[in-house]
């Protein structure tokens, strides 16, 4: 089904603002320069701005023209990943080791696109607020920007947001009822032992030893404590401990993340992990510590505005392009913390090529008309203006 001319019209400026934002990438809580250039565009459409929510966040607030009605939000994220990019296109990352490995330049410049479109033409009722979000690659931007009054001073019913996805095809949306993305949380353990000579094991406490059984302990959970037909995963994904070759260290620490698509299973895995960590001390005599770092809940998405966004979906793509029970995702995304505090929906863009977070990762810009227009479409049908981008009624 067609987007209208007056987003294909965009897709030139929104190609041009993402790979603006792709040549000059910025980390979590670094994004001074992005948050200025969404400041300076939102300010030449005479949006009213405001700057510095959650340190680096930004929030645009337009009033439709056709009187009083319900707020809604949108969100999209502005941070880059600390990995080096080794794709080579002409805006290629002048930052070496900074890209924009997971699309967040193009989110933004869908929320770009949509306020420019609104702002031109304010056909609606009620508020919709921009959210321009920092630090989702490390989970902490959303609630910067709660504890900073983003409910308090921006008071939206209810929220949407968007998130490409390559595993779907270009041209497609995907959504899923309910939890749409996993929860995260990072773990670090440090096991204090005993050191000694590699030759006289005797006189240790090992901590490599009690670490390897620690490791494959930590994986029963998922077999043995968690219910088959629920999500749960346990990933060791970093072992450091000892110098050399003939010293047994007095300490190891490992690194991971456990991801839960339900509250009370991720509940159940760590109060689990911390009884194998206090098992595993017990039985070896040694000190085992267990903290928790960097979380978020699963993204879960609400039943109506799910079904709005299905609705917008049909009218955009057509129902052939849906994938309306798509797959959950064990990957996390801190838009969760808001959907804990406000119904929401969050949803997929499909863009084909690399996974998000690949070094070869692009954001499709084909695909950023049909996330404009999925937004404009939310628009008229939670904010009443009774209009069909798509001529689709």
């Amino acid at each position: 089904m067609p987007i209208s001319p007056e987003i294909q019209a965009l897709a030139s400026d929104m190609r041009l603002w993402r790979q603006q934002i792709h040549s000059q990438p910025e980390t979590a809580f670094q994004e001074h320069k992005t948050a200025n250039f969404v400041v300076e565009l939102l300010r030449s459409w005479d949006i009213e701005v405001h700057t510095g929510i959650g340190q680096t966040g930004v929030v645009g607030v337009i009033h439709g023209s056709l009187g009083s009605g319900p707020t809604i939000a949108f969100r999209a994220d502005m941070d880059a990943l600390p990995i080096v990019e080794e794709g080579q296109p002409s805006y290629r990352s002048v930052h070496h080791g900074v890209f924009h490995g997971c699309g967040h330049d193009g989110h933004t410049a869908i929320l770009l696109g949509t306020a420019r479109l609104l702002a031109e033409r304010l056909d609606f009722s009620g508020t919709v607020v921009l959210i321009f979000q920092p630090a989702e690659e490390i989970i902490q931007g959303s609630r910067a920007m709660l504890d900073d009054g983003l409910l308090q001073r921006f008071p939206f019913e209810e929220i949407y947001a968007l998130h490409n996805h390559p595993a779907l095809a270009a041209g497609t949306v995907g959504v899923r009822r309910g939890a749409a993305l996993a929860s995260v949380d990072f773990f670090s353990i440090r096991i204090i032992g005993v050191g000694s000579h590699g030759g006289m094991p005797h006189l240790s406490v090992d901590p490599i030893m009690i670490g390897s059984s620690l490791v494959a302990a930590l994986q029963s959970i998922v077999s043995r404590n968690v219910n088959p037909i629920e999500n749960a995963v346990i990933s060791v994904c970093s072992f450091q401990s000892g110098e050399t070759n003939n010293v047994i260290p007095e300490f190891a620490v490992l690194d991971g993340t456990v991801r839960t698509l339900s509250v009370a299973v991720r509940k159940q895995v760590v109060e689990r992990m911390r009884e194998v960590c206090q098992g595993l001390a017990l039985a070896h005599q040694c000190q085992i510590e267990m903290t928790l770092a960097n979380n978020t809940p699963p993204t879960v998405n609400s039943p109506e505005q799910t079904q709005h966004v299905i609705r917008a979906a049909k009218l955009v793509v057509g129902a052939d392009k849906l994938q309306e029970n798509v797959a959950p995702i064990m990957a996390g995304d801190d838009c969760a913390v808001f959907l804990q505090e406000r119904p929401g929906c969050y949803f997929l863009l499909g863009q084909d090529g690399p996974m998000c977070h690949h070094p070869h990762y692009d954001f499709n810009d084909d695909v950023a008309s049909i996330g404009v227009a999925m937004f404009r479409q939310l628009v008229d049908l939670r904010l009443g203006s009774g209009r069909d981008d798509n001529n689709n009624n």
